[in-house]
């Protein structure tokens, strides 16, 4: 009696030695227990992860401030008639964050498109945007740059945080859709922004 359960565990325990020995270089990450439930990022007021205003935009303090859980990708590009620096945050071949600012500054923005990461408000890339708002006004905007299709809205009682939706729209470029058509927008990406929201 006293061995039945070792025996009925020495299947699994076998099972499990041949899957392992059948893995391909696998993440010291995915080891972390923190890493099995999800990503254990997330998007505050404060910032992400560990990064923050005050942290330098550099590729150590970068990976440092997101636990070493992606490979990074610099570069370069023009916003606003400013050059600005980045690093993507790479998983294989997606882009799952940008973190960008001046060249040789702090984190400014952080550009979340992973979507096991969520807002301290629960909000995840796909929520709906009538889960949210029950309308634009006061607190969305158009999108700018590469998201001049899409509508950036701060999150409710939020200065550092918005919420890019995007959806199907036929309208002029330069008008917002209308609420009836934003009820069935989803969230494509969280931005947390270093500066605060003008009052």
């Amino acid at each position: 009696m006293t061995f039945r359960p070792l025996l009925l565990a020495l299947p699994l325990m076998l099972t499990g030695c041949s899957t392992m020995a059948n893995m391909h270089a696998p993440s010291w990450s995915s080891f972390n227990p923190l890493n099995w439930f999800g990503s254990s990022l997330e998007v505050t007021e404060q910032g992400v992860g560990k990064l923050n205003a005050a942290t330098p935009l550099t590729e150590s303090a970068v990976n440092d401030g997101l636990d070493g859980d992606y490979s990074l990708r610099n570069g370069m590009s023009m916003s606003d008639g400013k050059m600005h620096a980045f690093y993507e945050a790479m998983d294989g071949k997606t882009v799952k964050l940008v973190v960008s600012g001046e060249p040789k500054g702090k984190v400014q923005t952080i550009e979340v498109r992973d979507a096991e990461i969520a807002s301290e408000w629960g909000v995840k890339i796909g929520t709906p945007f009538s889960s949210l708002y029950s309308k634009a006004f006061d607190a969305c905007q158009k999108g700018k740059g590469d998201d001049a299709r899409n509508v950036e809205c701060y999150a409710p009682n939020s200065q550092h945080v918005t919420y890019i939706f995007s959806g199907v729209w036929d309208g002029p470029d330069e008008l917002m859709p209308a609420d009836e058509n934003l009820k069935t927008w989803k969230v494509s990406k969280i931005v947390w922004h270093a500066t605060p929201r003008l009052p």
